[in-house]
């Protein structure tokens, strides 16, 4: 696909020992980087963003990716834009809109959900499984051909997305890890009711970091993939530690803050905050390479859950999981404690020696401290806060009597967004629909503990009702969403994670 070695590990042990550059095919078919770091791009450049003004989301994509040295196939790339045809709007995939008035004269929310499984992650992972899989098909046609199985862990919406992505595809096998009774219920029958013999769904006792941790561990096992290559197969990853993910999730922060200079909201070059509700740190990378890129973001707010170690560490440098116990909140999405992606901008504030010193500091000690320089630092870019569950619903209850319906991940964004950004326009990455945390918004509303389809049910009728009256738009239930309780269950194990090995391979 190309010869440009643009990619490095984000750890090195010297200067000398961190050489070895790859091309993006290369960094999305074999994520794992040496020293146990993650691929990044070694050096971000510029972008006049002027000049992208009037493009479609389509041609803005390509002209992002030359920008990075990103070289793809034009017939490959543009056969995976095309996934965005499986959206609510074709031409506008991430629609930015004006929040109601009652909540705040500069907010601003940018609706990352209108793709198949109604999870920000489609906006990545629909073109990233395209390119993938062509990635795949071209090596077939040559003496390398080889099958590939596909990892990802997920605490609730990268499951359901990569599922889909990969349902079906020639040569690609996709093993989905997802936390028992960690998800919500429609995000777990968007994995369980999967039927394409391609795929293996299965739940880990334990929280996400614990799927996520199994997951790092296989992708680094010399026996595993020893043993996967007897049968000619190859390993990767879905999750975000590919930056074939990320490389998507660049594009529409910047389609955001374009829509605003097109709306006539700001001048180009005007800055805004940008409001991200942030668990494995993926969003806010994306945003973080375009403001590196020269974006005018302001500053880059990371909104947590009450596992708010992302706003802790934002805050004072430290980040300590000694006496941490992930708290399984009403954002299930966000709840996470080990963040992969914070290490890539680690790299790009501090290099690669700096890096492997912190993680192997959090390996060994559970404990890494930034120095009062590397947090000013830091501190450029982010700033943090986070939201509490009470918090979480009175917000939903805020937005719904504004007449404008939330879910509880972009709850916390609304409620550190309206805390800390007054002055300038901001955009809030509204990351999942309400459909899929029905029963959270039906307390919130209603003071009701429902389940699942219950919930659905209520806000679609009385619900439905209540947002007209309140300004907003009737509630309508996506097809996706309602055809699943009537799919059967395929998947239904559940394991530990020292059994996730023997299984893939049993599997397989």
């Amino acid at each position: 696909m190309e010869s440009l070695g643009i990619f490095c590990s984000t750890r090195a042990y010297d200067e000398s020992k961190n050489v070895k550059k790859i091309g993006f095919s290369e960094a999305i078919l074999n994520p794992s980087a040496p020293y146990g770091g993650l691929y990044t791009i070694e050096k971000i450049p510029k972008l006049d963003f002027a000049a992208l003004l009037h493009l479609d989301y389509a041609a803005l994509t390509q002209k992002v990716f030359e920008g990075l040295g990103i070289e793809v196939e034009a017939d490959i790339l543009h056969s995976a834009l095309k996934s965005y045809e499986s959206f609510d709007n074709p031409s506008n995939p991430a629609p930015l809109i004006k929040a109601p008035s009652k909540l705040g004269e500069n907010l601003f929310i940018q609706e990352l959900y209108h793709g198949p499984t109604r999870a920000f992650k489609d906006m990545a992972l629909q073109p990233f499984g395209v390119i993938f899989s062509h990635l795949v098909r071209q090596m077939e046609q040559t003496t390398q051909a080889k099958k590939y199985l596909i990892l990802s862990a997920t605490s609730g919406d990268t499951g359901p997305a990569a599922l889909e992505s990969f349902a079906n595809k020639q040569s690609i096998s996709a093993v989905c890890l997802y936390p028992h009774n960690g998800t919500s219920d429609v995000q777990a029958l968007q994995m369980k009711t999967q039927n394409a013999k391609n795929l293996k769904v299965l739940g880990i006792n334990g929280d996400f970091d614990d799927a996520q941790n199994t997951l790092k561990t296989l992708l680094s096992d010399d026996d595993f993939q020893k043993q996967l290559k007897a049968k000619n197969i190859f390993l990767s990853a879905a999750n975000s530690v590919n930056f074939g993910r990320i490389a998507f999730q660049i594009v529409y922060h910047i389609w955001g803050y374009l829509a605003l200079v097109k709306m006539g909201r700001i001048q180009m070059d005007d800055p805004i905050y940008s409001v991200i509700p942030s668990g494995n740190f993926g969003n806010a990378l994306g945003a973080f390479y375009a403001k590196k890129m020269g974006l005018a973001i302001e500053k880059i707010i990371i909104a947590s859950n009450p596992n708010n170690i992302l706003s802790e560490f934002i805050q004072t440098g430290s980040y300590d999981l000694r006496e941490r116990r992930l708290i399984k909140s009403y954002s299930p999405a966000m709840d996470i404690l080990k963040s992969s992606n914070v290490e890539r901008v680690l790299f790009e504030l501090y290099g690669a020696m700096r890096v492997k010193n912190l993680m192997d500091n959090l390996s060994s000690k559970q404990i890494y401290r930034l120095t009062s320089y590397e947090l000013e630092e830091l501190r450029s870019y982010f700033l943090a806060d986070f939201c509490d569950d009470a918090q979480c619903l009175e917000t939903i209850k805020r937005s719904f009597d504004a007449g404008y319906l939330i879910d509880p991940h972009t709850a916390t964004g609304l409620q550190v967004g309206v805390k800390l950004c007054k002055d300038i326009p901001t955009i809030i990455s509204s990351s999942a629909e309400w459909s899929k945390f029905a029963p959270t918004i039906a307390k919130a509303i209603f003071n009701k503990t429902l389940d699942d389809k219950k919930a659905i049910e209520l806000l679609c009728d009385e619900g439905s009702k209540m947002l007209e009256k309140n300004g907003g738009g009737k509630i309508i239930l996506h097809k996706n969403i309602e055809e699943l309780f009537s799919k059967p269950i395929i998947h239904s194990q559940v394991i530990d994670s020292e059994q996730l090995k023997s299984e893939i391979l049993q599997w397989l």
